[in-house]
């Protein structure tokens, strides 16, 4: 019976010492790339600039990874479509990681799921485009206030490529 005693005090340290090496470690971290507001300010004005040179006055938002707004320029002029709309399609692209295009594709077939059910934020319609840092997407930028989403995507394009070669 004796050399139980020595045998559990041995098992018992180790045991507790292993449930408090466990409860001193941090918790686990999680690391990602930040749009940064100049980077969206950036972007934001050369979508702008890219619809004004073909004649188009335009709304442009940028939004976070979390499609949370940074920037939002809102057109001259009428107010016509409206920053309501730019900052949707921005979150939509954002959060879902797709172009508001591509979302609009995939839930237009019968049958298919429709994450719009339950986030009534998302939008569809073109214009909408994610915004990468390699595979990690950053954040969404939208354009709206062409004539036409095709046009409105083409701006956006344009403010991610003036700032694509400080994404990586």
């Amino acid at each position: 019976m004796m050399r139980f005693y020595p045998l559990a005090a041995a098992a018992s340290v180790a045991a507790f010492t292993g449930f408090n090496a466990m409860a001193a470690d941090p918790l686990p971290t999680e690391t990602h790339k930040v749009l940064t507001v100049d980077l969206a300010l950036e972007a934001a004005q050369a979508a702008v600039a890219a619809c004004k040179q073909q004649g188009y006055a335009v709304t442009v938002t940028v939004a976070d990874r979390l499609g949370k707004p940074k920037v939002v320029i809102v057109r001259d002029g009428p107010p016509g479509v409206g920053a309501e709309s730019t900052r949707r399609k921005a979150y939509t692209a954002a959060v879902l990681r797709v172009s508001t295009a591509d979302y609009t594709k995939r839930i237009s077939s019968p049958g298919a799921f429709n994450p719009g059910v339950y986030d009534s934020e998302l939008a569809t319609g073109p214009g909408g485009l994610p915004i990468k840092a390699g595979e990690d997407t950053i954040g969404g930028i939208s354009a709206a206030g062409a004539p036409g989403g095709d046009k409105d995507e083409a701006c956006a394009k344009a403010g991610i490529d003036k700032i694509s070669d400080r994404l990586n």
